[in-house]
């Protein structure tokens, strides 16, 4: 695995040891970055349940301000300042070795971010977590119309319960195996 394009490019990432550990291959992460091109340049973006950091770490490479990175695991946030050295992108981060509900909560509570505007979830699929996320995202202050929430999910996930959470699906960008979903916060009337 390696960061595609931005300061760190062509730079090899490592990844956590053990299969309950699945980076997005670089293919995928090339499509899905070209969709987010013009987005991500002065964002600030939340990579969560985030396994190696590959993704907030390209997400930096290409110009975003800064990352915030979420796992609960030693093994992957071992990985995540690894890598995040490696790239010389560390000053930009924040890892956060926490349940990523209590994180997104801290988060608020800390008050530091007025907005987020890019959060992408790769949560383990078939576990439901990714709305257990999505549930607390929806209360969250710094996710607005304008943040783009973006979950990595097997291709067969339903997420017609989105609108009940306050999320509308704009698109989904389907691969062989699975998918991402692209949602923003429902605008209040």
């Amino acid at each position: 695995m390696r960061v595609i394009a931005g300061t760190a490019r062509r730079l090899l990432l490592k990844t956590p040891d053990g299969l309950d550990i699945r980076p997005t291959t670089d293919r995928i992460k090339e499509t899905l970055f070209n969709i987010l091109q013009t987005d991500i340049p002065g964002s600030v973006f939340m990579d969560l349940f985030s396994g190696s950091g590959g993704i907030g770490i390209e997400a930096l490479s290409r110009g975003a301000r800064k990352a915030y990175f979420v796992d609960n695991t030693a093994k992957a946030i071992a990985c995540i300042q690894q890598n995040l050295t490696t790239t010389r992108l560390a000053e930009q981060a924040v890892v956060l070795k926490q349940e990523v509900c209590s994180a997104l909560e801290g988060i608020a509570r800390r008050g530091k971010e007025e907005q987020v505007d890019i959060i992408f979830m790769d949560p383990p699929y078939g576990c439901g977590e990714e709305k257990a996320a999505l549930a607390v995202l929806g209360r969250m202050p710094y996710v607005t119309e304008d943040t783009l929430v973006i979950v990595e999910a097997e291709r067969q996930t339903d997420f017609s319960y989105g609108e009940s959470l306050g999320f509308l699906v704009e698109r989904e960008k389907c691969y062989r195996t699975n998918k991402h979903v692209f949602m923003r916060k429902r605008v209040s009337i």
